[in-house]
């Protein structure tokens, strides 16, 4: 099967905004509503209220930043502040501005050269889904009752029927299926997330009318959430068919925490949230710096983060999942460093900022598009949901300038050159601590070296090019070329780029 992934994903730079947390607007008409204070630790429930114009007005920030493209955590109507529970797929929140919000948004980011990909929430809805709430007051006289996983003896009345839990029936949500202890399916069995039945036709023709209608009010793609509860091939397979006649170049990317073979064939996804990468990367940059107690609530990372991976076990591990997909999807994955979903990169470092530095340089010369979470690159740390999703600090005195340079270093030196975003990649060096490789194309080669270990390191590695190059990011010393390898010492804790 031919594999087609939109060219412009190789030249990405995302940046992941969760809507709530990024900028409250002095425009927006929800200002007067008793939002929690912008600088308050966030809380599971509260909403701090920031909304799409704001994220209109930091466009400049973003641009300066070098960012290209956009992930937004969902933004329809929703009664939580992640917005998970969609009420309404098709009119934006109105505490985020509503749709004349988004299209404000949309606009001046293309006029940025800024794509904005949405997060689309198709496996589940919430109890305020209209059609959910139509089968809560009317049964099995709704038309709408198999839209979901019911117990239909529920629906009949022979069971206690509520749109809520009896306190019983809550304390056995643990031990029992949702569709036996609240009388319907649920996401991981939670009463907040009646699971969509994609087995119904009205139902799949409602979310691939969805789909459409945000492609042609003009986002970029999707990004989609728990894509692999939805266990059926065919409905992906007709998502990204209808996705694609609207816009052949939308990017369509799946929250997957596993190897993802069966939906990159060509016929579903152009790529997976990369969080395989993001677990080697931890491990080898961060190692013996790693707050393991952080780790076991990295969901899905725990049990694959190693501290002791090493150069030669962070090479190897590089090499298997390079060998996972063809070489369109490795280009077209999306990597991260860490999410919404998990602690934030700097709190399982225990505060190392060398560790996070490496990191970027990695994700930054890597295969794939990179993609930083909101406010890493002022030092945002925060352990897991709800702390990992604090609120952006304008105040320019609370930001970390040193990271905030590195990272705009590292985006300006992948931005500039293509060898870094579409070249090949070869692996060249694993030992005591340091791994290189090297990203060549259309005639020019650069050799990436990151030293993970606490002390200078010497690196041998092939010369292809049969000369010396140049050091144009980080520090090397002591370079030569002997018997047609290039030999040069990297301090500790660092990397450079050499051309």
């Amino acid at each position: 099967m031919t594999i087609t992934t939109p060219d412009w994903v190789q030249d990405a730079i995302f940046y992941q905004i969760f809507p709530d947390r990024f900028a409250r607007s002095a425009h927006n008409p929800n200002n007067g509503l008793p939002f929690e204070s912008w600088d308050s630790p966030p809380t599971t429930f509260g909403f701090k209220g920031g909304d799409l114009y704001g994220v209109a007005e930091r466009l400049d920030y973003l641009k300066d930043l070098g960012i290209t493209a956009l992930y937004l955590n969902p933004i329809f109507a929703s009664a939580s502040n992640h917005r998970y529970h969609t009420f309404d797929y098709f009119n934006v929140d109105p505490l985020l501005g509503g749709n004349e919000a988004f299209r404000f948004l949309l606009d001046n980011a293309h006029k940025k050269d800024i794509r904005i990909v949405l997060d689309g929430v198709f496996n589940h809805a919430s109890r305020g889904f209209w059609q959910f709430h139509h089968v809560l007051e009317n049964g099995l006289s709704s038309p709408y009752k198999d839209w979901f996983y019911f117990d239909n003896e529920r629906l009949t009345g022979k069971k206690h029927w509520g749109a809520y839990p009896s306190p019983q029936e809550q304390k056995q949500l643990a031990h029992e299926d949702s569709l036996t202890s609240i009388g319907y399916r649920g996401w991981w069995n939670l009463p907040a997330l009646p699971k969509l039945n994609v087995n119904t036709p009205a139902v799949r023709e409602f979310l691939f009318d969805v789909a459409e209608h945000w492609v042609k009010f003009g986002i970029d793609g999707w990004r989609l959430d728990v894509a692999a509860e939805i266990d059926d091939d065919a409905f992906w397979q007709e998502f990204r068919n209808r996705v694609r006649a609207v816009n052949p170049e939308a990017y369509i990317v799946g929250e997957i925490w596993h190897e993802s073979q069966r939906w990159l064939q060509g016929d579903q996804f152009d790529a997976v949230m990369n969080y395989l990468v993001t677990a080697a990367v931890i491990s080898f940059t961060a190692g013996e710096r790693l707050n393991l107690e952080v780790v076991k609530q990295a969901g899905g990372l725990n049990g694959r983060v190693n501290p002791h991976i090493g150069a030669i076990g962070f090479a190897n591990e590089i090499d298997r999942l390079l060998s996972l997909y063809k070489p369109d999807i490795n280009y077209a994955q999306l990597n991260l460093l860490d999410s919404h979903d998990m602690p934030r990169f700097l709190t399982i470092a225990n505060g190392d900022n060398a560790s996070l530095q490496l990191a970027w340089l990695f994700m930054f010369t890597y295969l794939g598009a990179p993609c930083i979470y909101y406010g890493d690159e002022i030092g945002i740390d925060g352990g897991h949901d709800p702390d990992c999703r604090k609120s952006f600090p304008w105040d320019e005195k609370k930001w970390d300038k040193n990271l905030l340079n590195y990272a705009k270093e590292v985006i300006a030196l992948r931005r500039k050159n293509p060898a870094l975003r579409r070249g090949s990649y070869k692996r060249l060096w694993s030992e005591n601590g340091v791994y290189a490789f090297s990203r060549s194309f259309e005639g020019k080669t650069f050799v990436v070296a990151i030293n993970s270990s606490e002390s200078p390191q010497q690196i041998h590695v092939t010369n292809d090019a049969k000369k010396m190059p140049k050091p144009i990011f980080g520090e090397v010393s002591e370079m030569s070329i002997i018997n047609g390898r290039l030999n040069f010492k990297i301090p500790p804790r660092s990397g450079a780029v050499l051309k």
